[in-house]
């Protein structure tokens, strides 16, 4: 049984993973996409995703616990200062993990992951449009065309 174990350990004592994970994801946010394994990536999502989200209201508090995971004053900088601005209005998701094959050397799976709004290639064709969770029920009603109004010569002028 698997009862609690949400944490992929990534064969890493607790901490060499979370100083690996607070340079992996200094690493997404100066440079918006980097390329590691899927289990990695994997990890990442559920490590920068929080930060992220917190980066959304610029308080000092969150600044400080932001602060206490990555430990590098830039990156913190660039995430509240870049970052949140480019994600004010999503509601999360923030990152995309896409897998790119296996690695030449020991057949590791391989993965990209990016930050969802920097991505000019998934974005250029999509139109800026807002998206809520909630449902579309009541609301896309659609009724039917009335039917055309034919004017007709009035033929009670004598009256």
């Amino acid at each position: 049984m698997r009862h609690g174990k949400k944490v992929n350990h990534l064969s890493r004592k607790t901490a060499h993973r979370k100083s690996m994970l607070a340079n992996m994801a200094c690493s997404l946010i100066e440079h918006k996409r980097i390329n590691t394994t899927v289990a990695k990536a994997k990890a990442l999502k559920q490590f920068v995703e929080p930060m992220i989200t917190k980066s959304k209201e610029d308080t000092t508090h969150n600044r400080r616990l932001v602060f206490s995971s990555l430990r590098q004053k830039e990156a913190v900088a660039e995430l509240f200062r870049d970052v949140a601005a480019k994600v004010g209005d999503r509601p999360g998701g923030y990152t995309r993990i896409i897998k790119l094959g296996n690695r030449l050397g020991d057949n590791a799976d391989m993965a990209m992951i990016e930050l969802v709004d920097y991505n000019e290639i998934y974005n250029a064709d999509k139109a800026k449009k807002k998206t809520t969770r909630r449902s579309r029920r009541g609301g896309t009603k659609t009724e039917a065309p009335a039917a055309p109004v034919v004017e007709t010569p009035a033929s009670n002028e004598e009256e």
